[in-house]
């Protein structure tokens, strides 16, 4: 709400406008600041917090899987967890596809896709290969699988082009890679605590 919206109202002014002005050039009468309690802002509010609700499902109904077959799991476990997740489903791919704003000129949504689950399965495999391997031949595999999709290189263009100033494509990145870090630690330690608790309640007394 506070980070990630702000920035894409802004970059929507550059995007619905006939022209990209610079930010020298931008006036207020160009400029729409978010609102929370404004009745378009609030509903964007609402929509955003449900999507990402049904993710933190998702995410947590994958993370509670891997929990089922290496339990006993801590909310410490939980966090390494959220971290892998993290570093599969964001960080790796936002390395060669960085989180855009409206207006980026980007390529084909076909090879963006095919890269994004190429980079999370070389990354995934990669990662639980390199740490959970049960030989060192397995770990070696992990570790040649993580840089795989970054040495085919993302369909992404060399030169930023879109509308809204790059300062400001830079500046989302940076809040959402935050976000998201938090958003997987938060997801990857509750799931623990929960996970280990209702599995407790589960288990007859003898």
């Amino acid at each position: 709400m506070f980070g990630v919206l702000p920035i894409i109202v802004e970059a929507e002014t550059y995007e619905n406008s006939i022209g990209a002005p610079t930010l020298d050039q931008e006036s207020s009468s160009q400029h729409h600041h978010y609102d929370p309690n404004a009745a378009s802002d609030r509903y964007r509010l609402w929509w955003t917090a449900l999507a990402n609700v049904g993710i933190g499902i998702g995410f947590g109904l994958l993370l509670s899987a891997i929990y089922a077959l290496r339990s006993p799991v801590t909310w410490a476990q939980g966090l390494a967890w959220g971290m892998g997740g993290y570093v599969t489903f964001f960080l790796a791919p936002a390395i060669g596809l960085p989180p855009g704003i409206p207006g980026d000129a980007v390529v084909a949504l076909e090879a963006r896709q095919l890269w994004w689950v190429l980079t999370v399965t070389c990354t995934g495999v990669g990662l639980l290969l390199l740490f959970l391997g049960p030989h060192w031949m397995f770990k070696v595999l992990g570790a040649v699988l993580l840089p795989v999709p970054h040495l085919i290189g993302a369909p992404y263009p060399d030169v930023y082009t879109g509308l809204a100033p790059e300062i400001l494509a830079n500046r989302f990145y940076l809040v959402a890679v935050i976000v998201n870090a938090i958003f997987w630690l938060v997801l990857g330690a509750t799931s623990a605590v929960l996970f280990r608790r209702l599995a407790q309640k589960t288990v007859p007394e003898s």
